[in-house]
Order: C-alpha cells, then structure tokens, then sequence
C-alpha cells in the first residue's frame, strides 16, 4: 500500500516527512526487519562455530552470502516478509521463513536450514533488534543533532561573551548578566544531558522463553550457552551484535535501560524546551532580530510580522517527544509474570518519539541559524534600568560597615524609577573611601556584569 505525504495519519511521515529521512530507514518497520535479519544471521553463524557436530562451521562463501542479506537488505525484502507474514500471521516467523526461502538452491544452507531461530524465542529476536535500531538511532541520528545544538551554542557563548544584558528574575530587572553567559548555561546543561544518553548501555539477552536456556539445554545439556549467547551479544558487529550482554530476564529483556535512556533523552529535551521558550521571549523583547527568507508571510492579515516559529515548532515537539518518552519509560519496565504483549506495540512508537525529537532539533538549528543580535535593544534596556545598581552599592556599603544599608538603598530604589543622577548623589553622601566611590561612580548598568563575560568564554573556548 502506498499513498501521498499528504494523506499520512501522522505528520512524521507526512507534512515533516522530509526531515526525518535519515531516522526513517532505522526506526521503521522495514528498520525493525532488517535488524531482526541480522541478529537471526549472527546467531546462525556463530551456532556454525559452537563445534556441534550435527552443524559444521560455514565456508567462507556462505558466510559472505548470508552477511549479504544483512548488508543489501531492501526494501523489497521487507515486502516479501510482510507477504509471508500475512499466512502466518507472525512477523518473526516470517523472518525465519524468508531466510530459509533464501538458501534455496545452496545445498550447504539448506542442509542446515533449521538451526535458523534454534532454540529462540522471538523476544530473543526482538529485544536485540530493537536494542541495535536504538543504538543506530541515537548514534547516527540523535547524538549528532545535539552535538549540532551544542556547537552552536558554544559558538554563540563565545560571540556573545561581553554583549551585556539585563536580567529578569521573576519577570523583573535583575543583576546584568551577558548575552553568552546565558547561552553558556544551556550549553553545558545540554552538553551534560547529551553524555548521558550516550552512556546508556543498550542491552539483549538470548536466554530461551523464560530467560533459563530451557530449550537450548534440551539439544545440548553440557553446552555453556550463556558464554555462547553472550559473546554472540557482546562481540561487534557484523561477527555479533555489539550490544552488552543482559543475564537475567523473564522472557522479554527487562527494558530498565530503555527507561534509562528515554528519561535521559526526556531530560536534554526539558533543557531545550526551557531555553526555546527563553528565546521566544528575548525576540519578543527585541534583543534578537530575525533573517527574513523570501517569500515567507508571518502573517495572514500582519504583513509586518516575523513570528518565532522554529523556536515554537520545536517547543511544541519536544512536548510530543516527552510524552511519549515518559510513557515508554514508565511503561516498558512493566510485565505480567514472564511476559504480556503490552510492550510490543508500546515499543513500535520509540521511532515516532525519536521522531518528534529529532524534528524539534531540526527546528531549533534553524531558528538558531536566523537569529541576529540587536545590541541597541540590549542597551537601551540597560541604560532604563539604574535600579540594578542597588546590589552593587549596597553591598560596598555593607564591607564597610555603613548602618542600614539595604533599607537605605531599598527606600531610593522600590517599586519607582532610578536615574544615574539620584544614585550618583546618593554615592557620593556615602561615608566610605573615596576610591571606592569613584568606582561606584563609574559603574553602569552594562559594566555590572561581575565574571558573566570570562565564564561565557570559557565555554565558547570549549573548556566547560
């Protein structure tokens, strides 16, 4: 079945349908096959080395053969599974039909044709294969976005190092700070959060239908099957799986490190969404302008308008990606008993989680990329808010020892508004030392920014 983008259920794989190209190939069903081929072929093979009699060690040449399935695995052959899968009416059954439907014509693969999903259970399968679609996504796909992010906000950190401006705790003029001292913050927040999802260890277990190798056993009672479902786990691909070998497990993995990633992912998402609404409202204060792209209307009826719409579509879905993140997370360490079958389809959704994420990013870099600092705006805010000077004066005067200083301060400066002249006058009644008023006096607004500009650079460096 085929249809056009615009008649998609969901906007993924339709109005974003374009952006999303690179996850797709990972994280879509035909991604799901295609990692389920892989780890049935890397199991077969290394059944081949177990030094059974009944299955001696592949040539060369079927080994190529069958690592070409893996290799060269199409979108074609992801039809020709659903075409089976609609007899048996099991999608990891039809994997295994359609590699035996492979070794047609090649006595050698023929001849062991049953030792494909020896003595699996399709958790066996499945667990690994999504663990290896994660792994892909998140390599390939999500790290290298935020790493992206991060670059760019170091890069911005350091541009922006010493541009002064006004803070606004609760809403109101605060302390002065720098333009890159708070983009700073964020990038080492999201520099921080992005370690952490990438150390997540993604895992697989290859332990039978209740995780005891009860089948594996029955062949072949003195065999050590853990040490062999482990180095087929552990070992790199393509000759394994390179994924870190998980002992126990009832019949499905335990997907407690799943839950650990997605809280990790749901984490560095929290972050973005923090800092795309702070943007959104430094544009609104006038402190970044926006490149215009021709054509482009903000408005259908306000031809004046340039809205901060990347910053909004990716705050929107990083709100998506998050909900759905903290389902699965919540969810997935869940099973009745030795299994229920609500996390299969549950776990089908990690791809439209990526998804939303990895379009919010998408977003971000080009609203990012837009941005053009209005300098005049930052300093006009400035040179209007004198009242941020209180701190600094009341604070000298309570080093040396001046009575009342805060209420002092508190009286001239609440709730009305400050000019340079009332605070210089104010300085200059002071009973402190006389250089320490001429550098009161010589303090402004956009002077007051204590280390905000030596920290911003620090980080634009690439030192924190």
């Amino acid at each position: 079945m085929s249809f056009a983008p615009v008649s998609a259920l969901s906007p993924l794989d339709g109005r974003y349908a374009g952006k999303l190209a690179p996850l797709r190939p990972l994280m879509s069903e035909q991604g799901y096959m295609h990692r389920r081929v892989q780890v049935e072929v890397a199991w077969f093979i290394a059944l081949s080395d177990a030094g059974f009699a009944e299955f001696k060690p592949l040539t060369p040449g079927a080994r190529k053969y069958l690592m070409g399935l893996v290799s060269h695995f199409s979108e074609a052959d992801a039809l020709a599974i659903k075409e089976i899968e609609k007899t048996t009416n099991h999608d990891v059954k039809a994997v295994e039909y359609w590699i035996k439907s492979k070794f047609e014509a090649r006595p050698e693969l023929e001849s062991a044709a049953e030792f494909v999903h020896f003595a699996c259970t399709s958790e066996d399968i499945n667990n690994t294969s999504h663990a290896l679609q994660i792994q892909a996504a998140r390599d390939q796909v999500v790290l290298p976005a935020l790493d992206g992010i991060v670059a760019t906000l170091r890069r911005m950190a350091g541009d922006f190092a010493a541009v002064p401006m006004l803070s606004r705790t609760h809403g109101q003029t605060a302390s002065p700070t720098t333009v890159g001292k708070e983009i700073a913050n964020v990038a080492v927040r999201l520099a921080k959060a992005r370690e952490q999802i990438a150390a997540v260890k993604l895992m697989g277990k290859m332990n039978g239908a209740v995780g005891n190798y009860n089948a594996h056993l029955a062949a072949w009672p003195d065999f050590d099957w853990e040490s062999f479902s482990r180095k087929v786990v552990e070992t790199p691909a393509p000759q394994g799986l390179g994924l870190v070998f998980q002992p126990f497990s009832i019949q499905i993995e335990p997907h407690d490190y799943m839950a650990e990633l997605f809280d990790a992912l749901a984490r560095a998402n929290t972050i973005l969404v923090d800092f795309s609404r702070d943007v959104w409202g430094y544009i609104s204060l006038g402190y970044f302008k926006q490149r215009l792209k021709a054509g482009e209307i903000g408005s259908s009826t306000m031809p004046h308008k340039v809205n901060p719409i990347d910053f909004e579509n990716a705050e929107g879905n990083l709100g998506l990606a998050n909900a759905l993140l903290r389902h699965l997370s919540e969810k997935l360490p869940i099973s009745r008993w030795q299994r229920d079958l609500t996390d299969s389809t549950v776990l089908r959704n990690v791809g439209v989680a990526f998804g939303y994420a990895v379009l919010a990013y998408a977003s971000l870099a080009t609203g990012l990329g837009k941005l053009e600092l209005n300098e005049a705006a930052l300093a006009e805010d400035l040179d209007s808010s004198w009242e941020v000077l209180a701190e600094p004066i009341q604070t000298v005067m309570r080093r040396y020892g001046v009575a009342g200083a805060y209420e002092k301060l508190k009286e001239v400066t609440r709730g009305q508004a400050v000019t340079a002249e009332a605070l210089h006058g104010l300085i200059r009644s002071l009973e402190i030392p006389e250089a320490e008023k001429e550098r009161l006096l010589a303090m402004t607004p956009g002077s007051y920014t204590g280390k905000a500009a030596e920290l911003a650079k620090r980080v634009g460096g690439g030192q924190a």
